[in-house]
């Protein structure tokens, strides 16, 4: 096969033709007289050698084609086998920086003309033509983005690869100035918006992040951009919830359980979001939500009740700890180490420590013991509480002067403890 050279220049004395740059990113091939040129004997020979994988006779015959007759023979699709043809001779032969830049004007060239003469979907030749300009040229990065852009109004439904491009070149010169990383945002979000089972746009979405505070706020913007759209208020809130931005997360956690009131995950995360924020009464409300959709859930149970808790409504706490209790299916230590705690509570908040605050003392020690004795994961934890009561709970002492022998039971009373209705027995 003759050389790069000897085609680009030798071809203009077998064709009587001259090739010359004119213009930014712009060939011309000056024929002699057309009236001289058999078109259809040409064509037939571009034709066939490019079928015949001949690409320097199809390069010497396509221009005379493309050249003389560029609106003649497009259901032959011409412009798309000369884009192989260069393509070849780029890829496969050219040696030089100055070959590959010939070849690229010419490509550039070739795609303008396809457009100009309505070759068959020119929207694919705008498309390639930001490709080239991006991935073979020296172009500016502001005419790729645009030619880009371009491309994208022109074809709604470009491939997606073309779309990854534009995304990572904005990603790459991005600045606080030129608002590139918005744009790459808003391109990444649409991409996961058409396409949520591919994973690759949240990454790329990540990956436009410095840091997750950075993200919160990209995730927002996301959302913001497409306010009725679930997917982004979740990772939004997600996202809030990774750094810790609770009261940030409650907001996108509101919409989604007000447009997908069924769904128990929501529901879950915001209860757990204002009960981080002490939003204690909207904790409450969630949770009693959660309650109605899945009844058999012991953790709900369990979680409404340590805010009682933290409220002092002890009675109330313990209320739903029995109901986290029965709700379990297997027992359970964790509700009868808080009821545990409830004891002690009470008896810390009375602060006499006169007999029947001692009396209560031992009734949260008892309670402790009962959740150690199911082994369970807060069994060392349990034990622990208990030996920290020892000095605290009634000494021998404190029965004998008041009479009180083995296995009497003592009733817990006073205007500190009516809620408890319970009894420890003297051992």
């Amino acid at each position: 096969m003759k050389s790069l050279k000897f085609t680009f220049l030798g071809m203009a004395l077998i064709i009587f033709s001259t090739i010359s740059i004119s213009g930014k990113n712009s060939v011309k091939i000056n024929y002699a007289e057309q009236d001289s040129v058999n078109l259809l004997a040409e064509f037939s020979l571009f034709y066939e050698s490019y079928k015949n994988k001949d690409y320097e006779s199809a390069m010497e015959h396509g221009w005379t084609i493309l050249e003389l007759a560029p609106d003649k023979y497009l259901q032959f699709r011409p412009y798309k086998k000369m884009e192989d043809v260069i393509w070849y001779y780029h890829d496969s032969v050219a040696t030089s920086d100055e070959e590959r830049q010939v070849l690229a004007d010419t490509m550039l060239y070739v795609y303008d003309r396809a457009v100009e003469y309505k070759a068959k979907k020119p929207e694919y030749f705008i498309l390639k033509k930001a490709y080239v300009l991006e991935t073979w040229t020296d172009t500016p990065v502001e005419e790729v983005i645009a030619a880009y852009e371009y491309a994208f109004e022109v074809d709604l439904n470009a491939d997606t690869f073309y779309k990854d491009r534009l995304g990572i070149i904005l990603k790459k010169n991005a600045t606080d100035e030129n608002g590139y990383k918005l744009i790459a945002l808003d391109l990444y979000s649409k991409l996961s918006e058409d396409d949520p089972e591919n994973d690759v746009w949240i990454s790329r979405i990540d990956g436009l992040a410095e840091d997750i505070d950075e993200l919160i706020k990209i995730r927002k913007i996301s959302w913001d951009l497409d306010k009725e759209n679930l997917e982004k208020a979740w990772k939004y809130a997600e996202t809030c919830i990774q750094g810790e931005a609770y009261e940030a997360a409650i907001e996108p956690l509101d919409f989604l359980t007000k447009k997908s009131p069924e769904v128990i995950n929501y529901w879950r995360r915001l209860a757990n979001m204002y009960q981080k924020v002490d939003q204690t009464d909207d904790a409450i409300a969630a949770y009693k939500t959660l309650i109605s959709l899945e009844p058999n859930n012991r953790d709900n149970y369990f979680n409404i009740a340590i805010i009682y808790k933290e409220l002092n409504q002890l009675s109330v706490a313990r209320s739903y700890l029995q109901k986290a209790s029965k709700a379990s299916e297997e027992p359970w230590d964790m509700p009868i180490f808080l009821e545990g705690q409830l004891y002690e509570q009470s008896a810390r908040n009375c602060g006499s420590f006169e007999f029947m605050d001692k009396c209560v003392y031992k009734l949260a020690s008892d309670t402790y013991k009962k959740a150690a004795s199911i082994h369970g994961p807060i069994t060392a934890i349990a034990v622990e509480r208990v030996k920290a009561l020892d000095s605290t709970v009634p000494q021998q002492e404190d029965y004998f002067f008041r009479s009180f022998k083995s296995g009497d039971k003592i009733k817990i009373e006073g205007k500190c403890y009516d809620w408890i209705n319970r009894s420890i027995k003297v051992r």
